[in-house]
């Protein structure tokens, strides 16, 4: 028996590796896809004539606004520290919040309208769940300083193309507009005049893809008893408001059926005349008329008053960009994405620094999410992975001539690697292969002397590897193996990758 009286006992502390809830490790997967989505999107906001920005990820807590808590530590929903100076400061929450700032600080050395898009983190200190990230990366264009419907116009065509640009083609996503102020004419009319039971509708009618009409009536009346028991108390309204809430949020285009201008008529002969009504119907029809001219046809961008977004943030026109093409998840199972993005106009942010209303629209999307919906829709963004081309490391004795290829390869545009383990020949090709490498390149000491080298084809490899039925015969045959004089091994190996 060992005595162990002696000997000192390891205290060394040893954290558990781990990362915090919410936040995510990126592979070179995910960081592609997301590059490959903020390149094609980004090359769409230049060509509509917008500005890059970048604002830095803190902000001062007092510029967030409505996210900030009644409590003296603003540490509820966004990630706050405070300062040396004892100013509270916060990891931006959106894009859009730094936007206002920005514009308000620089307003007089602007161009008017100001035209900037923007991408980068945000931060969010909410509780994490099944794809809700405290921690996502945004993609923002927006327009201050014009009042114009046509501004709003152009910010929803610029969304249509910057989503196809993203990899998702006509018919597999759509823009769905509606207008704030049809609504709140539409409440006035009927007698609403509290923000509070205005909210309670807007809450309502949000909720009515998953509650449907009935759900949606007892929600803006007395209230509604769901099926755990649980009691949620309604909007308060009576008879003929009721029926004119609904008539409203069912004007939109039936399966998909009925243009803008269909929807238009339709809203009109609900609203009544209204004056913020009409202000909003003709806020609308200016839009269609924009988008007609901009190529936008109804299948891209519709109409939809059930659309309720940013209940105390939005003021005018608000679109959502929803998902339509059949996603699944990892076991197959299917998975329903909904919204993919959207905006609005909102002429009061800017105001709570200047204290006047300076119109502003925008649209954002994250990026992460639409990564995700791609994939689940089975269009990987930025095309499948492909590693470098691996360089088989034989012999230490050798290593300069390794080098002397790798550095070939890669002054003629070849990603390449040569391969620095300590591993035999079997596990460095099943390194290669775990690479997705294109192709694996075997120079031993008989290649050297004979002035050539083997190029393994990796690619074609798994591509036949799919249909073996004699596994003899495969070794035997080493398909997409060849030896070639060294001197042809750039123009070789490009043809593998294509390049």
């Amino acid at each position: 028996m060992t005595d162990t009286k002696d000997t000192p006992a390891d205290t060394t502390f040893r954290p558990e590796a781990r990362n915090p809830r919410g936040f995510a490790d990126k592979r070179a997967r995910d960081l592609r896809a997301e590059r490959a989505i903020l390149e094609a999107v980004s090359a769409v906001y230049e060509r509509y004539g917008f500005e890059a920005l970048d604002t830095g990820a803190f902000e001062y807590a007092d510029a967030l606004g409505k996210f900030l808590p009644d409590s003296d530590r603003p540490n509820e929903g966004v990630f706050a520290l405070q300062d040396d100076d004892d100013q509270w400061m916060a990891l931006r929450y959106d894009l859009t919040a730094p936007l206002a700032r920005f514009a308000a600080q620089n307003w007089e050395t602007l161009p008017k309208p100001f035209r900037r898009y923007a991408f980068g983190p945000v931060w969010r200190n909410e509780k994490p769940g099944p794809g809700r990230f405290r921690e996502f990366i945004q993609c923002d264009a927006d327009t201050v300083g014009s009042a114009r419907p046509e501004a709003d116009a152009e910010i929803i065509a610029m969304a249509v193309a910057g989503l196809e640009a993203a990899g998702l083609p006509r018919g597999a996503a759509v823009l769905k507009i509606n207008n704030r102020k049809l609504l709140n004419g539409l409440l006035t009319a009927a007698g609403v005049e509290t923000n509070g039971q205005k909210l309670s509708v807007l809450r309502a009618v949000d909720k009515l893809d998953r509650l449907g009409v009935e759900g949606v009536r007892l929600l803006l009346g007395e209230g509604r008893l769901d099926e755990s028991g649980a009691f949620t108390k309604g909007a308060g309204l009576v008879g003929k408001a009721i029926d004119s809430v609904l008539d409203f949020v069912q004007a939109g285009p039936m399966g998909g059926v009925g243009g803008r201008a269909d929807t238009l008529a339709k809203i009109a002969n609900v609203i009544g005349g209204s004056a913020e009504g009409d202000e909003g119907l003709e806020e609308l029809a200016k839009i269609d008329a924009a988008l007609k001219s901009l190529g936008v046809a109804d299948d891209q961008a519709l109409f939809e008053p059930s659309i309720v977004r940013g209940l105390e943030y939005y003021t005018g026109a608000v679109f959502e960009a929803e998902l339509l093409l059949s996603t699944t998840d990892d076991k197959g199972q299917k998975v329903s994405f909904g919204s993919i993005g959207g905006g609005g106009r909102y002429d009061d942010l800017v105001a709570r620094f200047t204290g006047q209303q300076t119109p502003a629209t925008g649209f954002s999307f994250g990026v992460s999410r639409l990564a995700a919906a791609l994939r689940a829709a089975g269009r990987e963004p930025g095309g499948q992975a492909r590693g470098p081309v691996v360089i088989i490391n034989f012999d230490q004795a050798h290593m300069g001539e390794y080098f002397s290829v790798v550095g070939e390869l890669r002054n003629a545009g070849i990603a390449a690697e040569v391969y620095l383990g300590t591993s035999g020949m079997r596990p460095q090709m099943k390194y290669a292969d775990r690479r997705m490498a294109p192709a694996a390149i075997m120079l031993g000491g008989d290649e050297i002397a004979a002035g050539t080298v083997t190029i393994k084809d990796l690619d074609l490899g798994r591509e036949l590897a799919a249909g073996v039925a004699d596994n003899a015969a495969w070794k035997a045959e080493r398909p997409g193996q060849q030896t070639i004089p060294r001197d042809q091994l750039v123009a070789a190996v490009k043809t593998i990758i294509g390049g």
